[in-house]
């Protein structure tokens, strides 16, 4: 559990248990009507402010662990390309517990980040690790047909379909 949601969780307990006790105090102290509506509005004064700030927090923290989880996956799927140079895209969807098309949004937010240089061949399903020196005679890696610019940092291949990604494109 991160930091945020532990300070949710307490900040909703304290205030919970404020709410509670002064309902608990007006009626074991046996006040008049009026007053324990009196004690209810004070103790929610005090309690309300402490449960919406915990139940933000709460919620602010299971986003943030939401966040860190996909940043775990890039890092994770980085580390696979890098050191095999070539990654399967299905065992690898299945190693980090994500879906084919998850996968693919952690691939683009990777090059977006420009932490990655490669090619995909989306048909074959296949993560190539590339220098971006290796692309200078504007060749296709895969079927040796001349790239076109796709987009910042993105060269498509008209021919075969093949995506490569560069750093510096």
């Amino acid at each position: 559990m991160n930091q945020s949601k532990t300070v949710g969780v307490i900040l909703t307990i304290i205030g919970a248990v404020i709410m509670v006790l002064a309902i608990v105090w007006a009626l074991a102290n046996r006040v008049s009507g009026g007053a324990t509506v009196l004690v209810a509005i004070f103790g929610f004064v005090i309690s309300a402010p402490l449960l919406g700030l915990g139940i933000y927090t709460l919620v602010k923290g299971r986003a943030e662990a939401g966040e860190e989880a996909t940043i775990k996956k890039q890092q994770k799927l980085l580390s696979m390309v890098m050191t095999q140079g070539k990654v399967q895209l299905a065992p690898a969807a299945i190693e980090l517990n994500s879906s084919m098309d998850e996968l693919r949004q952690i691939t683009r937010d990777l090059v977006g980040k420009q932490l990655f240089s490669g090619y995909v061949d989306w048909a074959a399903g296949t993560l190539y690790s590339i220098d971006a020196a290796k692309l200078k005679d504007k060749k296709c890696p895969k079927c040796g047909g001349e790239l076109e610019l796709a987009g910042k940092g993105l060269i498509k291949c008209p021919y075969c379909g093949s995506e490569v990604f560069t750093a510096s494109a």
